[in-house]
């Protein structure tokens, strides 16, 4: 036997010598966890006790209890601690539109937490960053393309948020009858999208309509089908009420309609928002009593150190304290932090897994997946063995256009300058020069490089915006808006770099561009040959791009977001009303629609066909369709499902994804799609917030994109629409 075994063995032996001795029912991992939590409980002080509802909790020496952090983050792979692999940014995720990839994502990502946790155990170490708890997902609508965060969120639509939401959280947690491989957490409950310098103060008024339709759907299923182990809340108010001291949503919903049964954490100081943003109360006391008494379980902060000071003025009380404390001790428990190690399945995850060649590759295939084709005049795919290619643009050597937001480290990312030289054939050239300043005017006004253009036979022009450009507050250092994008436009100078590429040069030049949110490709998509958007892709993003312009694989990435024209064809942005936001309200004519993306083969649809044509309430109805790869290439095509209702009212969605799947196909193969809906897809949330079937007709429309004029004139293809109708 290996000693390392030995010593595992010896220490487990120890431990349950010791809880037997003592009589410690905590201790014990054959004891019920409530009975293990009350246990625990008992034997701690009233300070201690607020000191354990805090996310940097102290150690307990004389009761053998380490220090602990709760704040861990993992948004596409483990963040801000060691090296990990680094996947693409989760709106690049919700490209793929394939949740069963995601799932595969949060596996891996659960399983490198799980070895980093393993290695930081054995050394003794408890830093912010290796605990199990993260903070992940983001599940909040990307309402408004100027929010700097969007980037974080899986777009525009409910529905796909959740489907994506729901796989990420089982990937995260496992599926072991009695342990948590990780805790994940739904953020931000529950209507938090924007303006950055305001979201410690601003109330999202909302009506009921736009609360049940549009923000709640993600976090109801989240908690209702994934048992996602934590909530957080958010720093604004919603309706009047701060979200972390909410009557409503924490109380009457969450826990009350929903049933959940895990922790609420507050975002980071948002408990003292309720009295230095908000204003809702006149202490850090009265704050700290409010969150609690509300059902937050875990302050992000340090406000909770004024709860003996609040139960001393009689706003709360110890059981309060006690009740709140033990659904937090829970998660602990079920995560095995108090138990040998070895105790659990999860114990044994190597560090070897760490950034393993298959996580690298899952990566790629991820980044691949998530990049979307706008535009196409014939010249993608490259050959890989042309005389010359020009590779420029501020991005195409950037290692932050890989990373997005909240990210981790890794020795070997991939630039796209990088991925293009490596599949680059012997013979050929590849010269690179930068060309022009991300956000600005290049001081030099001497051009030495866009001439290379004219004399090469593809010029690959890597463009767009960065972290520096939008993320969250006090992340964008190049923001003077606090991460929001609240100008629509590419900084001028890319623009114009763009046109001396172009100008009188008979050779194709390519546009791919990065970033994690809507941005005025207009002129991009008029002077470029082709335009290819890669959002922000992790380690692997430069080999992805170049399997993707060399044709090792067909674009087959979606737009999980509207592009509109103009930020002048949306509300307010601090509107926080749905009318004219996204694909399902909005009437102007986007830029780019929801949905949308091309590919080198070409598609179609045919024979459509319901299982019934008159249906009554509570019954499904089943939706195939005839997909065909009409084109010369094997490719995966993304099939969308669309709901219209006919006569559902003003406030229905124009149109609502209930169905879509990722189906691969060798040239001029066809197959039958399969859609079974459910009486709670074909339902319409109605004025009161409730859902609803209402008799009439729904039109249902099925293609590979949002089934518009303005998809068709760019090129996607033609879709075929079925109608049913709903009878009393």
């Amino acid at each position: 036997m290996k000693r390392p075994i030995v010593c595992l063995v010896i220490t487990y032996c120890l431990f349950l010598l010791r809880a037997e001795a003592q009589n410690e029912a905590w201790l014990n991992p054959a004891v019920p966890i409530d009975t293990r939590v009350h246990d625990l409980i008992s034997r701690l002080t009233p300070e201690e006790k607020v000191y354990q509802m805090m996310n940097s909790t102290p150690a307990i020496p004389r009761l053998h209890i380490p220090a602990y952090d709760w704040w861990n983050e993992a948004l596409h792979g483990v963040a801000r601690s060691g090296t990990a692999t680094i996947f693409p940014e989760p709106i690049g995720m919700a490209a793929t539109f394939d949740d069963s990839l995601v799932h595969q994502v949060a596996n891996a990502i659960s399983d490198e937490a799980r070895a980093m946790y393993n290695a930081a155990r054995e050394k003794g170490y408890q830093a912010r960053f290796d605990g199990l708890t993260f903070w992940t997902p983001n599940i909040n609508i990307f309402r408004d393309p100027r929010w700097g965060r969007g980037q974080e969120t899986y777009g525009e639509d409910p529905y796909l948020t959740a489907r994506m939401g729901v796989a990420l959280v089982k990937g995260f947690q496992g599926d072991d009858p009695r342990y948590l491989k990780v805790a994940a957490c739904a953020k931000h409950f529950a209507v938090h999208s924007g303006p950055e310098r305001l979201r410690h103060r601003f109330d999202a008024e909302v009506s009921a309509h736009d609360l049940w339709d549009t923000y709640l759907p993600a976090f109801h299923a989240l908690v209702v089908d994934a048992k996602v182990e934590a909530v957080m809340c958010a720093y604004n108010r919603t309706d009047g009420e701060a979200c972390c001291g909410n009557t409503y949503l924490l109380d009457d919903v969450l826990r009350g309609q929903w049933g959940f049964k895990g922790h609420i954490v507050s975002d980071c100081d948002a408990i003292a928002d309720i009295d230095e943003g908000h204003h809702l109360v006149n202490s850090k006391a009265g704050a700290a009593a409010l969150a609690l008494q509300r059902g937050v379980n875990l302050n992000c902060g340090d406000t909770y150190l004024s709860l003996p000071d609040a139960e001393k003025q009689g706003l709360v009380t110890e059981a309060q304290i006690d009740s709140s404390l033990a659904v937090l001790l829970r998660t602990r428990f079920r995560l095995g932090l108090f138990d040998p190690a070895g105790s659990n399945p999860y114990d044994r995850i190597p560090a070897s897994v760490i950034n393993s060649p298959e996580h690298r590759a899952l990566a790629r295939t991820v980044a691949e997946k998530a990049i979307v084709l706008l535009k196409n005049n014939g010249v993608l795919p490259l050959s890989n063995g042309l005389e010359k290619y020009f590779v420029t643009g501020p991005n195409a050597s950037s290692v932050d256009v890989l990373l997005g937001n909240y990210y981790g480290v890794n020795n070997r990312l991939v630039t796209i300058l990088e991925g293009l030289a490596g599949q680059l054939q012997p013979g050929s050239q590849m010269p690179y020069n930068q060309g022009v300043l991300l956000d600005r005017n290049n001081v030099n006004p001497i051009d030495w490089a866009s001439g290379n253009a004219r004399t090469s036979d593809a010029t690959i022009y890597v463009m767009g915006i960065t972290g520096l450009l939008e993320g969250e507050e006090g992340e964008s250092l190049a923001s003077p808006t606090f991460g929001d994008r609240l100008d629509y436009n590419l900084p001028p100078a890319q623009i114009d770099y763009l046109r001396k590429l172009k100008k009188d040069n008979p050779h194709p030049v390519i546009a791919v561009v990065t970033g994690g949110s809507p941005m005025n490709l207009a002129e991009v998509q008029e002077i470029a040959d082709a335009v290819l958007l890669v959002w922000y892709p992790g380690e692997e993003g430069g080999d992805a791009v170049a399997d993707i312009l060399f044709g090792k694989a067909s674009p087959s990435g979606k737009l999980p977001i509207t592009f509109p024209r103009s930020y002048d064809q949306l509300p307010p942005f601090d509107n926080y009303s749905m009318q004219g936001r996204t694909y399902r309200y909005m009437t102007a004519e986007p830029l780019y629609p929801f949905g949308f993306g091309l590919s080198y083969t070409t598609w179609g649809y045919s024979g459509l066909t319901l299982s019934k044509k008159k249906i009554r309430r509570g019954e499904n109805v089943t939706a195939e369709v005839t997909l065909t790869n009409t084109g010369k290439y094997a490719a995966d095509e993304v099939v969308e499902l669309y709901l219209t209702h006919e006569n559902a009212g003003d406030s229905a969605a124009l149109f609502a994804l209930k169905g879509f799947q990722r189906v691969s196909l060798a040239a001029g193969d066809s197959m039958r799609v399969k859609f079974v809906l459910t009486p709670e897809q074909l339902a319409v949330v109605d004025e009161k917030g409730h859902s609803v079937i209402p008799a009439g007709k729904i039109r249902i429309s099925v293609a590979g994109s949002l089934p518009t004029r303005r998809s068709e004139e760019l090129g996607a293809a033609k879709g075929v629409e079925g109608e049913m109708e709903v009878v009393k």
